[in-house]
């Protein structure tokens, strides 16, 4: 049995989890998020714990185990207290303002680019050259950092562009003559 799936997850209050044949739903005070379960996999809910089992012997339903149980604790974190990723800007003149479920941003093209942020995902901005990104989904907030990212990821000579908070970028020297 996979090392991963052998730990359970405790459900916190609050939380609601309800397990079908083919998928699992789970409920809390920041959404709902559900999974597909694939027949390989075992999931029991008993006193406030979900427990993952493999239902063979075969190294597929041992993998598959392992990655459902992660997953699924992915859910009950994210309903319960959320995720987030946090954005700086780096440049001059490149600034950020969140507009309801729009991303306005400014990074020296011609034009403003503009954002559009996914059902289930807020976006805020602290300062102009900060962006919190917060949702439920662990995967579509590292997905909607990324393609924020994408429009102008960090240069490596000066640094200027979008990065992660906690990114560092490591900068080349120029050209000597």
């Amino acid at each position: 049995m996979s090392r991963v799936a052998k730990n359970p997850i405790a459900v916190p209050s609050g939380v609601e989890v309800s397990i079908a044949a083919d998928a699992i739903s789970v409920k809390g005070p920041l959404g709902a998020l559900k999974q597909a379960l694939t027949s390989r996999v075992k999931v029991n809910l008993a006193d406030g714990n979900l427990q993952v089992a493999a239902a063979d012997d075969s190294r597929e339903a041992n993998a598959m185990s392992g990655t459902t149980r992660a997953l699924l604790a992915n859910m009950v974190f994210g309903v319960s207290k959320g995720f987030e990723r946090k954005l700086t800007l780096v440049g001059v003149g490149y600034r950020a303002q969140a507009q309801g479920n729009k991303l306005n941003l400014s990074l020296g093209f011609s034009h403003p680019v503009e954002h559009v942020m996914p059902e289930g995902i807020k976006v805020e901005t602290p300062s102009q050259t900060e962006i919190l990104i917060r949702g439920a989904d662990k995967q579509k907030v590292g997905q909607v950092a990324a393609d924020v990212r994408a429009y102008r990821s960090p240069e490596p000579y000066k640094g200027k562009g979008i990065r992660y908070a906690d990114e560092v970028v490591s900068l080349k020297e120029t050209k000597k003559k």
